[in-house]
C-alpha cells in the first residue's frame, strides 16, 4: 500500500455495527477514519488502558482509557429504515449529487 489512498464508504458520524472481534455485535458512532491504515475509531468501543507519564498538559499522569482503532473491514453501516447492518452502493441524484444508499431497501444514507 505504498502511496495509495483508499476510498471507503464509511464516514465520520456514521452509525456502525462491529461484525467481528471482541466487540462483535456492538454499535456506535464513528469518531475518526484513519485512511492510511484502513481503521476507524468508534465511540466508547474497543477501550484500552494506556499508562502515561506526567506532562505539562496532564501533570497528574496515570492510567487513561481511550478508544483503539478497529479495522474498517470489521464494521458495517446501520440503516435507519432496515434497523440493521447493510451493504451500501453509490448513485447520483437528479441534481447530480452523489450519495450512498442501502442495498436492502434503497434508502439514501447521506443527509
Amino acid at each position: 500500500m505504498a502511496n495509495t489512498v483508499m476510498k471507503y464508504s464509511i464516514r465520520k458520524d456514521d452509525q456502525v455495527m462491529v461484525m467481528a472481534g471482541k466487540e462483535k455485535g456492538k454499535t456506535g458512532r464513528i469518531l475518526r477514519v484513519v485512511t492510511g491504515k484502513g481503521k476507524v475509531l468508534i465511540e466508547k468501543l474497543n477501550i484500552v488502558k494506556r499508562h502515561t507519564k506526567p506532562t505539562q498538559k496532564d501533570p497528574q499522569g496515570g492510567i487513561i482509557e481511550k478508544e483503539a482503532p478497529v479495522s474498517i473491514s470489521n464494521v458495517m453501516i446501520l440503516c435507519a429504515k432496515c434497523k440493521g447492518p447493510v451493504r451500501t452502493g453509490k448513485k447520483k441524484l437528479d441534481d447530480g449529487k452523489g450519495v450512498r444508499f442501502c442495498k436492502k431497501c434503497g434508502e439514501v444514507l447521506d443527509k
